[in-house]
């Protein structure tokens, strides 16, 4: 038997788990931790040796379960979070604590600050909202400008798989799929952004020698050393080989690599994605993201809080008699609720997306026979809408129409949250035999590279195996279809005059 090791580190945890070739998840440790800890309101920082010390924790812990199996991996790979900038010195390490994707500071960002022929061109291709907004989230540029002995001191700036990359191999390079967030990086031609790109200055100063090399998915990395085998338990000399970011993964793990079928996570992030062969934005001037499978990109909607949103309301509503109902006791109760909710919509954006940066979360149609078992259902709905706004959008834009939905993360584990996302995509959603498909992509890019499988149709086939079908009902999809037409779709456009106050209004300004 021939078993890889595939490593996710996530916002919550890390989790080690050995996949064998037949795509059958034989054992995996998850160790938990704190997502981020904040010095300032808005912050979301974590120490970035954690990620490390929580891989040699899974890692050992998996070893000592599994000692016969061991003898039998033949390689590692590494998927991984997006977004999360890490600040190294000369001899790689960490000069401050990471910054998340969760962070919400902003740079110091002019419009004006611009080059004239940048402007020019910006405002004629109706950019300059956009370009506002990527630069001011650019937290790259933070550092630069609040604390310029950090970035002075700076000899390359990670992503948290790079990171995890280098600390297994001693090699800093990483895969141009896991290179998503606010970097200088060309999302259409896989490589980083040359010096003449039009978007170059809005990471103001950003050499090319605080960058490093970028490969193909499946590509190896490296092997491990001896002083990273001391410390996670893996063989040294393993060879180590490039992935993916964790949702790339996710959707080379459920077998979603044609452009009629849709991938949706049910993380802390909810998302959606399609796999098509040609670069195709998700919504016009956004970029779509190099896929793990080859030469194909991976056009995405993103909820930013997603599945949080459960945990949060769970947590701070969910107590009932003194008794603190768990998810488990929710999904039971989810077919006791109509479909719609009783008239409950959610517009989930708990966080604001980079084209809705105004949104607020929003409850819509309280009535007093609404229970707290309804606002959990609405909540589902709501990021599911949302995440169908998205696909309308990207199916629009890349001339397909999706025939079929598979689903991963948490949430997957659910038969109703299934059962009710087929019931309001009204197409067949597929669940495959884990739902940690973000490991078992990064498995299949470990046996391909390595050259077990000859290519990734190969692997996929061999695989992923679909568990499940949930087939939607046509009498609740046409429902659904209803309230997202004259309900759900309005909504924003109606709410938005009023979120633009909401937002003056916590910056002290008083409405006459």
């Amino acid at each position: 038997m021939k078993t890889v090791l595939a490593i996710d580190s996530g916002t919550q945890s890390t989790r080690a788990m050995l996949f064998d070739e037949q795509g059958n998840l034989i054992d995996k440790v998850k160790e938990q931790f704190e997502p981020y800890f904040s010095l300032e309101k808005g912050y979301a920082e974590q120490h970035a040796e954690l990620y490390w010390e929580k891989l040699c924790t899974a890692t050992m812990k998996l070893k000592s379960r599994n000692p016969e199996i061991w003898d039998t991996i033949i390689g590692v790979s590494v998927t991984a979070m997006r977004d999360v900038g890490i600040c190294v010195d000369k001899d790689m390490n960490p000069l401050r604590p990471a910054v998340l994707w969760l962070d919400r500071r902003e740079a110091d960002f002019e419009y004006s600050d611009l080059p004239l022929v940048n402007r020019f061109c910006f405002s004629l291709a109706g950019m300059r909202d956009a370009i506002e907004k990527h630069a001011k989230d650019c937290r790259s540029t933070w550092i630069q400008q609040h604390e310029p002995e950090i970035w002075k001191r700076t000899a390359k700036y990670f992503q948290c798989s790079t990171w995890l990359n280098y600390k297994l191999t001693g090699n800093a390079a990483d895969s141009f799929a896991s290179m998503i967030g606010h970097i200088p990086f060309n999302y259409k031609k896989k490589r980083w952004m040359g010096k003449r790109n039009l978007q170059r200055p809005c990471f103001f100063d950003f050499p090319e020698d605080k960058l490093f090399p970028l490969v193909e998915p499946g590509t190896v990395l490296g092997k491990v050393t001896a002083e990273a085998s001391r410390e996670t338990g893996i063989p040294e000399g393993l060879p180590v080989v490039a992935a993916g970011s964790d949702k790339g993964c996710e959707t080379v793990g459920t077998g979603a690599i044609y452009n009629d079928v849709a991938s949706i996570s049910f993380g802390t992030t909810a998302t959606i994605q399609l796999t098509t062969e040609e670069y195709v934005e998700p919504e016009k001037f956004l970029p779509a993201y190099p896929a793990v499978y080859p030469g194909k990109y991976n056009p995405e909607t993103i909820v930013y809080r997603g599945y949080w949103m459960l945990r949060w309301f769970l947590d701070e509503f969910a107590r009932r008699q003194g008794e603190e109902l768990t998810e488990k006791d929710f999904d039971k109760m989810l077919p006791e609720i109509p479909a719609g909710s009783d008239g409950l919509t959610v517009e989930p954006y708990w966080s604001p997306s980079l084209k809705r940066a105004e949104a607020l979360g929003a409850i819509l149609g309280f009535r007093e026979r609404h229970t707290v078992f309804h606002i959990y259902r609405a909540i589902i709905e709501g990021i599911n809408f949302a995440l169908l706004e998205g696909l309308k959008c990207m199916e629009k834009r890349a001339k397909t129409k999706v025939e079929r939905v598979t689903v991963s993360g948490g949430g997957a584990q659910s038969d109703e949250v299934c059962q009710i996302t087929a019931d309001m995509f009204g197409v067949p959603v597929f669940r495959v035999q884990t739902y940690e498909t973000s490991g078992l992509g990064a498995a299949i890019c470990t046996f391909v590279g390595l050259g077990v499988y000859p290519d990734y149709d190969a692997a996929i086939h061999n695989m992923v195996k679909i568990s499940k079908v949930f087939k939607p009902s046509k009498e609740i999809a046409a429902r659904y279809a209803r309230i997202y037409n004259k309900v759900y779709a309005p909504a924003y456009g109606r709410l938005k005059p009023i979120y633009k106050r909401i937002k003056k209004l916590k910056k002290g300004e008083v409405y006459v």
